[in-house]
């Protein structure tokens, strides 16, 4: 379990880049706005996650 606990952060932060790239893609397209910018919040939190975490 600690490999696991010490690769989750970098997991969260790959998932908060996904999510970024992600919804930067789907407002700028025109898509769904809405959903593009619930990605962007999501991101958003992940990262304050990863902060708390690793303190």
């Amino acid at each position: 379990m600690i490999a696991l606990e010490s690769a989750a952060p970098a997991i969260a932060m790959l998932a908060a880049f996904a999510l970024i790239a992600g919804g930067v893609v789907v407002i700028r397209r025109g898509d769904n706005r809405r959903q593009g910018v619930l990605m962007l919040v999501m991101a958003v939190v992940l990262i304050g996650n990863v902060m708390i975490w690793t303190l």
